[in-house]
């Protein structure tokens, strides 16, 4: 199979462009939730399942002191509890509540709504995208 840099470097220009540009579904999460997007992110991690603080920090690429700062906020929000884990008490997990799991629901929601020019595509060009993508993210 040959490989031609260039047509890969446009594809991927292409795809920054469609998904981080024109259609950026993090500003619209940020405004619907009246919260940053770090936090938005964090608040759906842990609506899938709990976490220490630690795992929470390296799902989301951040240090320690600003994790706290993040889950300071969704606790006082109401969105998540944090308690001394099970297992090691010398841990923090924190979960979402009821409340920050409806919450966690709506950002997927949002971040979930394919835009206008993907939902306009062809069908066969739809299955065709669908399918290459498959392979990209497996």
């Amino acid at each position: 199979m040959s490989h031609d840099p260039q047509m890969a470097a446009r594809v991927w220009r292409g795809l920054r462009t469609l998904v981080l540009e024109r259609y950026d579904r993090r500003k619209e999460v940020t405004a619907a939730l009246d919260m940053s997007f770090i936090r938005a992110k964090a608040l759906r991690h842990l609506a899938a399942a709990p976490m220490t603080m630690r795992q929470l920090a390296a799902v989301l690429a951040t240090d320690a002191p600003y994790t706290t700062l993040v889950v300071d906020d969704l606790v006082r929000r109401g969105l998540v509890v944090r308690d001394v884990h099970p297992d090691d008490r010398r841990q923090k997990i924190v979960t979402a509540t009821p409340e920050g799991e409806k919450t966690a629901e709506i950002a997927e929601r949002i971040l979930g709504e394919p835009p206008p020019p993907l939902l306009d595509l062809d069908p066969a060009d739809l299955a065709t995208l669908d399918r290459i993508l498959a392979t990209l993210v497996k």
